[in-house]
């Protein structure tokens, strides 16, 4: 069955992520970490996309990021991948592919989603238990976007900046997002979404969606379709 395109929209979050293959690292050290951001960062630059969150796992990447232009996002992980794959193969003395197959993404509404989603990227190292708090780990947004550390790459979404008045406020009211668990209910739902590469949202928004891209943005239920279901019984 052919892959059906991905969702992609002007001005409208997506929450990106690409993992290694068969999920061996893609980042073995800082440096390489530090050239992963990098290329990144000149890409986003390049296409013209705003990038509000990200952490580099050992083997994979969360990113949370606005394109101004509908291909924006394809154009930027293109990017990536064209200068950090044979960075990457080079310094390591390997060859062949390093991500397990296409990125991964998804629309995200801006309301109460956006901002889960900011909390399910920056809390990524802590649920395997490699830090204790997000704060104390070194390649992700959390630094920038909680406490205020300069960033080079990072474009504070719209709703981000509604969090307080001025800058101090903001930030404080980022760090309480961090204060309780992310429900596991949330955590299924972004993974889900994202997984499929349909829309985290409501309904509302959802419907929007569908009708500026003329398509079903909903999970497909399980089951076979009913036309096959039809030609079986009928001894087709």
């Amino acid at each position: 069955m052919a892959r059906l395109p991905r969702l992609n929209l002007p001005n409208v979050a997506q929450h990106i992520t690409q993992r290694g293959h068969n999920r061996e690292a893609c980042f073995a050290n800082d440096e390489d970490c530090a050239a992963y951001m990098h290329h990144l960062r000149e890409a986003a630059e390049k296409h013209e996309v705003a990038i509000h969150a990200f952490v580099l796992m050992t083997n994979h990447v969360h990113i949370l990021a606005t394109p101004k232009t509908a291909d924006g996002v394809t154009k930027l992980m293109q990017g990536v991948g064209r200068n950090y794959v044979p960075y990457f193969n080079y310094v390591h003395g390997r060859s062949g592919t390093l991500w397990e197959g296409r990125y991964k993404s998804c629309l995200v509404a801006s309301d109460a989603y956006l901002l889960e989603c900011y909390r399910y990227i920056e809390l990524n190292p802590v649920k395997p238990g490699l830090v204790d708090r997000a704060e104390d780990y070194r390649w992700s947004s959390h630094k920038s976007n909680a406490y205020g550390l300069p960033s080079t790459i990072l474009t504070p979404h719209a709703l981000y900046k509604k969090l307080g008045k001025n800058r101090e406020e903001r930030l404080e009211a980022y760090r309480r997002l961090f204060d309780a668990h992310q429900p596991k209910a949330t955590k299924v739902e972004i993974e889900t979404m994202l997984d499929k590469g349909l829309v985290l949202g409501n309904d509302s928004f959802k419907k929007q969606v569908e009708k500026l891209l003329g398509r079903n943005v909903r999970p497909r239920k399980a089951g076979r379709p009913v036309g096959s279901v039809k030609k079986r019984d009928a001894g087709v």
